[in-house]
Order: C-alpha cells, then sequence, then structure tokens
C-alpha cells in the first residue's frame, strides 16, 4: 500500500504531520478523520528509488526491538488494544524498514492471526524465542507481562553482547594497527633505506639483511599474499558452514586456555537466562529447550542441549543429561538439580544467569589487563626491532669512519 505525507491540527489546535499508510487518498483522508486530525496537506508519499534493495535499506536493530516491546507492553497495560497499539508505534516508527513490518503485522492481526503468527512472518527481526513467548502470553492472556519480561531479557543479553565485543574491539585495533604499520615499513621505508646500504659497499648485519630480505618478499608477493588470505578465510567459512567443521571448530574455541573459559561462560549465562526466561512465561521445557539450543551461539552446546531435551522427552530430569553432557559446570547442574527438586527451576536459573553475568564480567576485565601489556611489548618489540636494525649500518659506518 502507499503511503501519504500530512500535516494538519488535532482537535486542540496543535500543529502535526507525519506518515500514514492507507490503500487510497480517500482513506488516509477517513483515518485522519478517525483520529481527530483535520489535514492542510495530504499528498502520496513520493517513491524511494532504492526502497527495493536490500543494501540500501536501514537495519532493525535489536535496540529498536527492546524499545518497541517495552512500549507495547505498556499500552497493552494500560488497557489499549493491540492493534490500536501496533498502528500507534508503527506510525512513529522512524526506522522505514521497521514501520514496514509492524505495519504488516498490524494488518495481519485484523485480518485475524494471532499475534505470534504474524510476527513469525518476519524471522529476521522477531526470532523464534521472541515468536513462543508471545505465544504464551496470548495463550495465558498475560502478553504484556511476558512482552516487559522480553524487554527485560533482551536488554541483559544486548549488555552481555556489548562487555564481550568491548573486550575484542582493543586487541583487533591493536593488531590491525601493527599489521598497517609493518606493511608500510616493508613497502615504503625499507627500500629507502636498501638504496642507501647498497652505496657502501660492505656486509649488512644479520638483523638488516633479515629485514631487507623481508621487504623484498613482500613487494614481490604483496598481492599473491592477498589472495591467499582471502583464500584461507573464504575456505574456513566455508569448512564452518558445514555441520562437522561448525562442530569442530566451536569444540576448538571452548578449550583455548583462557578465550574458551569466557566463551563458555557466556554460553551458560545465555543458555540458563533464556530458559529461565522461557519457562517463568509459561513455555513447556521441550520447546524451550528446542529454542535455547538453537540461539545458544556454539554447536557444541546446541548438541548438549538437544540430547537433554531427548533424555527429558524419556522421563529423566533435566541435570541428569546436562551432567552427562560434560560441558555445562558441576555448580550450575547442582544449582538445576536442586531448583528442580524443590520446584523453582525457573527463579533458580535467572539467579544463575545473574552469578555468570558477572562472571563474564570479570572475565572480561581479566582478559583486558592481560592483553593491554602484551599488545604494548608486541607493538614495541616489533616497531623498535625494525628501527634499530635499520639503523645498525648507520651505527657501524659511523664506527668505520672513526
Amino acid at each position: 500500500m502507499p503511503y501519504f505525507n500530512w500535516k494538519g491540527k488535532n482537535s486542540y489546535g496543535d500543529k502535526r504531520k507525519g506518515v500514514i499508510e492507507a490503500p487510497n487518498i480517500e482513506a488516509a483522508r477517513a483515518h485522519l478523520k478517525k483520529i481527530r486530525i483535520t489535514p492542510s496537506k495530504l499528498k502520496e508519499k513520493p517513491k524511494d528509488l532504492f526502497e527495493n534493495i536490500a543494501l540500501f535499506k536501514p537495519k532493525v536493530t535489536p535496540k529498536d526491538v527492546v524499545i518497541f516491546t517495552r512500549q507495547l507492553s505498556t499500552m497493552i497495560d494500560a488497557g489499549l488494544p493491540l492493534v490500536q497499539g501496533l498502528e500507534i508505534l508503527a506510525n512513529q516508527m522512524e526506522n522505514p524498514t521497521f514501520k514496514k513490518i509492524l505495519t504488516q503485522v498490524r494488518l495481519d492481526v485484523e485480518g485475524g492471526t494471532t499475534f505470534a503468527d504474524a510476527l513469525k512472518k518476519h524471522p529476521k527481526v522477531f526470532d523464534s524465542l521472541f515468536c513462543n513467548m508471545v505465544d504464551a502470553g496470548e495463550v495465558g492472556g498475560i502478553l504484556d507481562t511476558i512482552l516487559a519480561r522480553l524487554s527485560i531479557f533482551m536488554e541483559k543479553s544486548m549488555t552481555l553482547k556489548k562487555r564481550v565485543k568491548g573486550a575484542m574491539i582493543y586487541p583487533i585495533i591493536c593488531l590491525c594497527i601493527s599489521i598497517i604499520i609493518l606493511g608500510i615499513i616493508l613497502l615504503f621505508v625499507v627500500p629507502v633505506f636498501e638504496k642507501m646500504f647498497a652505496d657502501f659497499g660492505a656486509a649488512l648485519p644479520v638483523p638488516t639483511q633479515i629485514v631487507v630480505n623481508l621487504s623484498n618478499f613482500v613487494q614481490q608477493n604483496f598481492l599473491y599474499g592477498l589472495f591467499f588470505i582471502a583464500f584461507v578465510i573464504f575456505a574456513f567459512r566455508k569448512y564452518y558452514s558445514t555441520e562437522k567443521g561448525e562442530k569442530k571448530i566451536d569444540a576448538m574455541v571452548l578449550e583455548l586456555p583462557i578465550v574458551g573459559d569466557l566463551v563458555r561462560k557466556v554460553a551458560v549465562a545465555k543458555f540458563t537466562r533464556t530458559l529461565g526466561t522461557m519457562l517463568k512465561s509459561g513455555v513447556p521445557i521441550l520447546e524451550s529447550l528446542s529454542v535455547v539450543a538453537k540461539t545458544s551461539g556454539n554447536k557444541v552446546i546446541e548438541i548438549a542441549v538437544n540430547r537433554t531435551a531427548d533424555a527429558i522427552s524419556e522421563g529423566r530430569p533435566i541435570a541428569e543429561p546436562l551432567e552427562e553432557t560434560g560441558v555445562f559446570p558441576i555448580m550450575v547442574v547442582q544449582m538445576i538439580n536442586v531448583g528442580e527438586a524443590v520446584g523453582a527451576l525457573d527463579a533458580m536459573l535467572e539467579k544463575i544467569a545473574d552469578f555468570y553475568d558477572e562472571e563474564v564480567d570479570q572475565a572480561v576485565e581479566n582478559l583486558t589487563a592481560m592483553i593491554e601489556p602484551f599488545m604494548m611489548v608486541f607493538l614495541g618489540g616489533m616497531i623498535g626491532g625494525l628501527v634499530v636494525a635499520m639503523y645498525l649500518p648507520i651505527f657501524k659506518m659511523g664506527e668505520v669512519v672513526g
């Protein structure tokens, strides 16, 4: 349906403007009249040449979804009908991609589709966790409560992801800067020194000769090196896209000395937080485990959760198969066992998630504290070594002259 730009006044005489979606201009005018807007200007919005090209469409961010979820929860809690709430949020949405999605969801709900089924048509924005919890909220008549829990859950997940990304940004930036500096020195600086050294007519010191040879190698094979790096990245992604490759690489990541511990703690925090939120919202445990497995982010943990779900379907308690997988820490398994025994599994899972959130914070701080001096020594050693190697012949020439 086309969009219409409008300007006008509301029932209080205040000036307003906005964009509305309607089949035609008459329907748009009728809708404005319905919401007590007297339009002074109403015309169809010009079509964007790039609106159908995915590359130019703004993406829907997790923050957009969190804000939408919190606002819709507040509206429903205040007694506003779902369709009207969706319409208001769609009209005030600044992101055109999300605006279009919310409008389509509203139209589907108006047509008789459940809210959860309407959301499932947009899996890139609303994942299976979101849709399953909304479904449980609709069935239980507590949609406002479920949406509030979802917004809190997503905010905590975003915070956790930011912490981990923040810890990795510093070393990645330092590594990129060091590679760029090294490339500039080898491609442009060393050749200048090499020409100057050629006039000496004497053998170069060993460190200098090594740097000169490395510079010549880089100059001659620069393009081949770029193609090789591109090929390695492509081959890695291709192998990781296979089930066997993903399982093997994810298992290796979990076994790494420091990074593996951090990845495991993040996975446990995410697993317990997601499962606890879904169980508290009334989603059956087998369905919850299926969703948690898909959103785990690690193939080894996904397989472990699926095996646990299979064992539960056979009548076993959750703690026993979790312990048999060997993926989850003993403390986590024991706390889950206690929570299941006293009938408060969802509350126990949230306590575990809170504990591991703090553990992730500490692990990130430790990783950052360890990386900073290592990167300083690495950068200083690399640049200092190159500078010394380049100036050794000059020092040697000074001694000869002396």
